[in-house]
């Protein structure tokens, strides 16, 4: 008994202790965030962006202001933290386990590399994800296997957005009825990238077009499979939902320039830097209304009773200026411009332009956020960039 009486104090003092460091730390925490003018009633979101794409950067912007016009507003109940991995993987990786083991009460995430890190990520930690910008989730390898509630994980939920593939090979045969082939790059480990093109390989074939495939593991390899595609006789050049190639649409499009031939996409608005035309989602109001899904999910909306469906707001961007030195006969015809959201003329003025949305709030570089949401140092070394 005796024995047991000193063991006993002992342990007696050591949780007196302990509890003595757990009060003293949370005190210190409070007077800290005090300090630092944070509010301890914010709620904390996590958005998750592999590439700097325009694509992207329209889907992120739809977000924050899907989740504002639900109430939720960065100057008054919300905190964002904007993480950027500039294309690369490994950097995406790190950035999502961050963002998962976070003070966040939702993470949302931009394209189906975005999506696949953070679900790998959450897989464990189970919180509350919001995707959005992702061809075909069902085929994403996340576990989401159908459209009803209670074929995806309980604490993820968002929107799917299939590019209309057959729509834009249809209007590419519109505007040149002698199409023969079609060339296309593509980045093989990209879900979303094989997803179409097996839409477009059915296609092509009842169109009477040719497919010329290519593959290229990152965007510096893309060029170069771009001109081996035009050397085997490619007429056009489509741009799919590809990261790795979107990254490079640039380079696509002079080398199809240079070749005389035009580039098509279902990526809008990649007509405004230079392809023929774009027909796909308004990307805007697809991020839109993933962020009025996160405002609900913020709100009390269990994501295990959300559905998975497609949402693709049609966007159809043609470019005239862009029939300049085609080496064949290639015509817009009027009831598509007609049918335009947007239209760029042979000078490259826009004669009629799609509806854009208010510009952000500035948005400031890690460096300059407020104390006590500091990003750790391992973490900032390793991100191309983040943005707050």
């Amino acid at each position: 008994m005796h024995a047991l009486r000193k063991l006993f104090l002992g342990l007696f003092l050591i949780a007196l202790a302990a509890a003595i460091l757990v009060a003293s730390d949370l005190r210190s925490r409070t007077d800290f965030r005090e300090s630092a003018g944070a509010n301890a009633d914010n709620f904390k979101v996590a958005v998750i962006q592999n590439a700097s794409q325009t694509v992207l950067e329209d889907g992120v912007r739809g977000m924050l202001d899907g989740l504002e016009a639900k109430g939720y507003r960065q100057t008054d109940n919300l905190e964002v933290r904007i993480y950027n991995a500039e294309g690369d993987m490994a950097t995406l990786n790190t950035i999502a386990r961050d963002a998962a083991n976070g003070d966040y009460d939702v993470l949302l995430s931009v394209s189906t590399p975005g999506l696949q890190a953070v679900a790998n990520a959450n897989r464990q930690i189970q919180k509350d994800h919001v995707f959005a910008l992702v061809t075909d989730p069902w085929s994403a390898g996340v576990g989401i296997t159908g459209n009803s509630p209670a074929d995806h994980p309980p604490y993820l939920a968002g929107y799917g957005t299939m590019q209309p593939v057959k729509q834009a090979f249809s209007l590419a045969k519109a505007m040149f009825p002698g199409l023969k082939k079609v060339g296309v790059v593509y980045n093989a480990s990209e879900q979303n990238s094989v997803a179409q093109l097996e839409i477009a390989r059915e296609v092509v074939n009842e169109l009477g077009i040719e497919l010329s495939e290519n593959t290229a593991d990152n965007s510096s390899n893309v060029g170069e499979a771009t001109k081996a595609l035009i050397s085997r006789g490619a007429e056009a050049i489509w741009i799919l939902g590809d990261s790795t190639v979107l990254t490079a649409s640039q380079a696509v499009i002079q080398d199809a320039e240079d070749a005389g031939i035009p580039v098509f996409t279902v990526i809008p608005p990649t007509a405004e830097s230079g392809a023929l035309f774009d027909v796909g989602a308004n990307y805007y109001q697809t991020g839109k209304k993933a962020g009025e899904l996160a405002a609900e999910v913020l709100g009390g909306l269990d994501p295990a009773s959300v559905r998975i469906e497609n949402y693709a707001p049609e966007l159809l961007i043609i470019n005239l200026d862009a029939l300049k030195g085609l080496r064949q006969p290639w015509k817009v015809p009027p009831d598509l411009l007609q049918r335009a959201d947007e239209v760029i003329d042979s000078t490259g003025a826009k004669t009629k332009s799609r509806p854009t949305p208010a510009p952000q709030a500035a948005r400031h570089r890690a460096g300059d956020l407020p104390v006590g949401l500091a990003m750790p140092a391992t973490l900032k070394e390793q991100a191309g960039t983040i943005l707050h």
